[in-house]
């Protein structure tokens, strides 16, 4: 069985909405307006024990929604989900001691206390034994390189020092299955390096269930090979990520730097002109033709060096959210003719 199964799951908010300006503000006190907003529309999918699944999506599309249903702090308008054999929004003890949510933007330390007392705290809300504690504690610890920030207060620790915090209190009592929102926002690049190398090292060390949201491409292709993509509250794809560049980006792009200038030479035999600089070209070309482009590219043109790879993974995601959303357009006119034509 699947560690996580989740079969059509669904959550709309009943928002409310008003005009601005006082009068609006007044009516609204005595009659007001709402509006349902579907956050997370008709969700399947399923993790199995051990896995690293990236959740991504742009702002909006339902992400944070899944995983706080997942982790058991929203109820679903529909549809079901079991984790380790529970049902989350029921919120049992032995539930919660097998999970842990980390939210980049949130945060369970005590601002005004050293980060080692919150984690005293944590361990006597799980009920966490003295010894099993404190080896789990070193361990974190040496990994996170957190020695000389135990003492400190919050407050005082800069926000990568402060995220570093956050794991390790969110992993003290070894949750088997981790639900981590953006957990590298906000951070620099190289302190974003290393909470990756520490999600990848206790995934290989506890063997523990990880659900990953972000919007750095570098946590997800470090991390994950298995990627879910959500719009709108509707899953687009599930799949690993070559999978992914195969279907949408069926080309190459292949980067020339050149030895000297070249004036009216005629790239559109040999693919797309993306940019150039000076003497740097890159081009995109059908995977096809990429070895018989490239043969007479090199025998024609001054190349000091020749690299092919596949296009960002970025682009690829960004390509299918434009898709998306351009089938979704499409369908609007389509229902309102059709709701006109009933009408009528």
């Amino acid at each position: 069985m699947p560690q996580i199964q989740v079969s059509e799951l669904c959550k709309t908010f009943r928002v409310p909405e008003r005009e601005g300006g006082l009068r609006a503000a007044l009516g609204s006190v005595f009659r007001r307006k709402f509006k349902n907003v579907v956050a997370v529309d008709r969700v399947n999918f399923s993790v199995e024990a051990g896995e690293i699944v990236g959740f991504l999506g742009p702002n909006g599309a339902g992400k944070t929604t899944t995983l706080k249903m997942l982790s058991g702090l929203l109820h679903p308008t529909g549809g079901v989900a079991d984790v380790m054999g529970h049902v989350p929004w029921k919120r049992e003890a032995s539930y919660l001691q097998r999970i842990s949510m980390l939210m980049g933007q949130r945060t369970q330390l005590n601002w005004d206390l050293p980060a080692m007392d919150s984690f005293l705290v944590h361990a006597a809300i799980y009920q966490l034994e003295e010894a099993p504690f404190q080896e789990t504690l070193n361990e974190l610890v040496e990994l996170l390189e957190l020695g000389p920030l135990l003492k400190k207060q919050v407050r005082t620790l800069s926000l990568g020092e402060r995220m570093k915090c956050e794991l390790c209190s969110a992993l003290l009592h070894r949750p088997a299955v981790l639900f981590l929102d953006e957990p590298t926002i906000g951070v620099d690049i190289t302190m974003q390096a290393r909470i990756r190398k520490f999600i990848g090292e206790y995934n290989r060390r506890f063997g523990a269930t990880i659900i990953l949201t972000s919007h750095y491409m570098a946590d997800v292709t470090a991390l994950c090979r298995r990627i879910i993509l959500i719009d709108h509250g509707k899953i687009l794809f599930d799949g690993p990520l070559p999978e992914l560049s195969a279907r949408l980006a069926p080309y190459k792009v292949v980067t020339i730097d050149l030895t000297r200038d070249l004036e009216g030479f005629d790239f559109g035999p040999y693919g797309e002109l993306t940019s150039r600089q000076e003497r740097k070209l890159t081009l995109r070309m059908p995977k096809d033709t990429v070895a018989a482009a490239t043969g007479r590219l090199l025998a024609e043109l001054p190349v000091l060096d020749l690299s092919i790879s596949d296009p960002p993974i970025e682009d690829v995601i960004e390509r299918m959210y434009h898709e998306s959303r351009e089938r979704a357009n499409a369908a609007q006119p389509a229902q309102q003719t059709t709701a006109a034509g009933a009408a009528t």
